[in-house]
């Protein structure tokens, strides 16, 4: 985490066989990330599927944008990193 002009920058990795609702979700105690999220996909691939059940797989070079509402998980076997601008500071928050 990175304190910068009174906001927090994350570089997040997960590791193959990471998924939000697995790892995240008993310390969250939501049923779904709630943190927003804006994002630079660095390298990997990761998995997202909102509440309204829509997909997409982002990857290398991808910007995201993510509203509360949404689960994650790796795929392949490739760590997935990313850069977060906005919600790297609320994760795994309950």
């Amino acid at each position: 985490m990175l304190s910068i002009g009174g906001g927090e920058v994350g570089r997040l990795v997960f590791e193959p066989g990471w998924r939000w609702s697995n790892d995240v979700k008993p310390i969250a105690g939501t049923e779904s990330c709630e943190a927003p999220h804006f994002q630079y996909h660095v390298s990997g691939r990761l998995a997202i599927r909102m509440d309204d059940g829509t997909e997409m797989i982002a990857q290398a070079g991808d910007v995201t944008s993510l509203p509360s509402g949404h689960d994650a998980w790796v795929v392949g076997n490739e760590p997935a990193v990313v850069v977060d601008w906005w919600g790297a500071s609320n994760y795994a928050k309950s």
